[in-house]
């Protein structure tokens, strides 16, 4: 009977690194009570957006509305909703939009056999607008605004609005003026309080752990599916909820966001992976990138360690009052300085060094040439200046930060080296 070693994930200690022909099996008793005691501990202390910090952020939307003659901001389904009424709705053809005027309290206008469901979920507001199948959704819309004393001027649409419920509206209120809502949602969401940044730390330490689990698992043989699923396995084993984990090999590492053909892992090639979870809906990014069951060779080791140079310069430009540009540019000249790119060319940096996460795993606050939004306390971005060399192999390190009063802190310690990808 051919041997099969089991990894307990829970008990990988954080420099301990496995990466030649180990295969997972089913776990035991003792281990699944070993994941279980390994979840209690990375989510006991989770603590969840309270009702007292949704009301916080509808009072300073609502001051940004007022500063800036806003009568109401108009919310579709999506994260904007989740962020200030605390409601996740399925985005379907029939509209459910949230009013948020300038002052007073929210209303909501969804089809009328929802409106008991809705009532049972929400949690700010209690006047809702419902409308029946053969009735124009529209029409109870501008009703609401109506009723909100918006009668005239600005009203804000939030950018992931559909099209189809802009239209509507414009069409069933034609003396309102409708205006972009990102100049009042942006800076309520850019910044994150210190509960946010609570969850996403613990979403990176459980893809950290997720991880490791899943480089432990590589193989001789392995695809990037098999990395994957190990990863959504711990996912959920540690308490997260799995969005994603991406791995690819040798050549095709050189594309940022893998490749379509087939790839089998041999000793030798370089490993890039790329995953996050959520924890209550804020999300991890974190990418590493390893050389699997042998020594790395001399140009794995100088492009890893230009790719750790790159990512250290662009950590040490995030300063408080400096544009998000500056990351861009400090972690670009290191690999321009070794001979890459100039620019986007190929081979060097095709993308952005870093983006803005929260709620979204991709949100404003990205560093890239152009972006002068200056860098201030509770942003939270990746700083990943990505080295593809196609043709021959790419390394990517990611990791994110939050931005303290004293400046930048990691939510996940960079990798040290390339025989060790957590820190």
């Amino acid at each position: 009977m051919k041997r099969r070693n089991f990894i307990n994930t829970a008990s990988i200690g954080a420099g301990a690194v496995i990466f030649t022909g180990v295969k997972a099996c089913s776990p035991s008793r003792e281990n699944k009570m070993a994941l279980a005691e390994n979840q209690l501990a990375m989510t006991a202390s989770i603590a969840p957006i309270s009702l007292d910090e949704i009301k916080s952020r509808i009072d300073k939307v609502q001051d940004l509305m007022q500063a800036q003659e806003i009568g109401a901001l108009l919310l579709d389904a999506g994260t904007s909703l989740k962020y200030f009424t605390g409601l996740s709705w399925w985005p379907s053809e029939r509209p459910m939009v949230a009013v948020i005027p300038a002052s007073g309290e929210i209303s909501y206008i969804c089809p009328g056999f929802e409106e008991a469901r809705l009532r049972e979920i929400t949690i700010v507001g209690d006047t809702i607008y419902p409308w029946q199948e053969d009735e124009s959704p529209f029409a109870q819309l501008a009703l609401a605004l109506k009723e909100a004393g918006v009668t005239s001027g600005k009203v804000a649409i939030e950018e992931r609005l559909r099209f189809f419920i802009y239209d509507g509206i414009k069409k069933a209120a034609p003396n309102l003026e409708y205006v972009s809502g990102d100049p009042i949602t942006i800076p309520c969401r850019i910044i994150k309080s210190p509960t946010e940044i609570a969850l996403m730390q613990q979403a990176s330490d459980i893809t950290l752990k997720a991880i490791q689990t899943g480089l432990n698992a590589l193989r001789e043989g392995s695809t990037p599916s098999d990395f994957s699923e190990a990863v959504a396995m711990a996912h959920k084993s540690l308490g997260g909820q799995h969005a994603f984990a991406m791995a690819n090999f040798a050549e095709a590492s050189a594309f940022p966001h893998g490749s379509v053909k087939p790839q089998i892992l041999k000793k030798g090639d370089i490993v890039l992976v790329d995953c996050g979870c959520t924890v209550e809906g804020y999300n991890s990014d974190i990418s590493r990138t390893i050389v699997f069951g042998a020594r790395p060779t001399e140009r794995q080791k100088e492009i890893w360690n230009l790719e750790k140079r790159a990512q250290a310069a662009g950590f040490a430009a995030a300063k408080l009052g400096a544009p998000l540009e500056n990351v861009d540019a400090a972690a670009r000249k290191v690999l321009t300085d070794a001979g890459f790119g100039p620019g986007y060319q190929l081979p060097g940096l095709p993308h952005r060094t870093g983006h803005g996460i929260g709620m979204d795993g991709h949100e404003w606050g990205n560093a890239v040439k152009g972006n002068k939004q200056l860098i201030e306390p509770g942003m939270c971005f990746s700083i990943e200046p990505n080295i593809s060399i196609v043709g021959e192999f790419g390394v990517r390190l990611e990791d994110c930060v939050y931005m303290t009063p004293e400046g930048p802190k990691w939510f996940s310690q960079p990798s040290p080296s390339i025989d060790q990808p957590i820190a």
